[in-house]
């Protein structure tokens, strides 16, 4: 196991996310979060009994026009801002739809583009001019304009002890890298059009150098974050 020091978490994390200087992290977490730290991708990967589908996931403020060709290259190209509920509100950010009717909640509000500085809106670097504008600490309602090519999503307080989706994944491994509380994410699909699965997901990551995690590691090492924050806070 290595070691990391979360004492640079933004202020505007979740709440109840128990962070633990020198908490001692799993090799596979470690290795997502310095990529994500770094600005590559992570392979995400959600529960076989769930959409059982694989994300590429990438720090808000670390994405690059590189790593967004990336994301629109080798997925399904609907590009999606995982973003607090105190950042939605802020930013006035309405559901997409008045009644979710999805089968797995999904959180999506209207579509989004930065008022300055893009161009067609749907350009690599114009998506991600878009987020640097959405997750900037200034960041204001007139920043942004609506509809747009970039598909903010409303990730749960809670994080994935709440839901046990990418979107909470996203902002929960970015909360525990110690960047902003805000990731880009993209689900992966076979060059056929078909959704990635099984052992193409490893393939892919292989073949990319990429890390590979999945939402029952995070929700595990989430779980004994909690539990050692009780310990450690029980009354001698």
């Amino acid at each position: 196991m290595s070691f990391m020091s979360v004492s640079s978490a933004p202020a505007d994390a979740f709440a109840d996310l128990p962070l633990l200087d020198s908490e001692p992290v799993p090799p596979r977490i470690a290795a997502a979060l310095d990529a994500l730290r770094a600005g590559r991708a992570v392979v995400l990967q959600d529960d076989h009994d769930r959409e059982n589908e694989a994300d590429l996931i990438v720090a808000a403020e670390r994405i690059t026009p590189e790593t967004m060709a990336l994301l629109i290259r080798e997925c399904s190209g609907i590009v999606c801002l995982c973003l607090t509920d105190d950042k939605v509100r802020a930013l006035e950010l309405p559901p997409m739809v008045q009644t979710n009717e999805s089968r797995n909640g999904t959180a999506f509000t209207v579509s989004i583009e930065a008022r300055e500085g893009v161009h067609t809106g749907v350009s690599a670097a114009d998506r991600v001019t878009t987020i640097r504008a959405a997750i900037a600490d200034d960041a204001k309602p007139y920043d942004i304009v609506r509809p747009g090519h970039v598909f903010p999503l409303r990730a749960q307080p809670g994080g994935v002890l709440a839901r046990r989706g990418h979107t909470e994944g996203t902002v929960d491994l970015s909360i525990l890298a110690g960047l902003k509380p805000a990731g880009v994410l993209c689900e992966l699909m076979n060059p056929d059009g078909t959704m990635t699965r099984g052992d193409d997901v490893e393939r892919f990551a292989q073949q990319h150098g990429l890390p590979m995690l999945t939402i029952a590691e995070l929700v595990e090492f989430r779980e004994a974050l909690a539990a050692a924050r009780e310990r450690c806070c029980e009354p001698a």
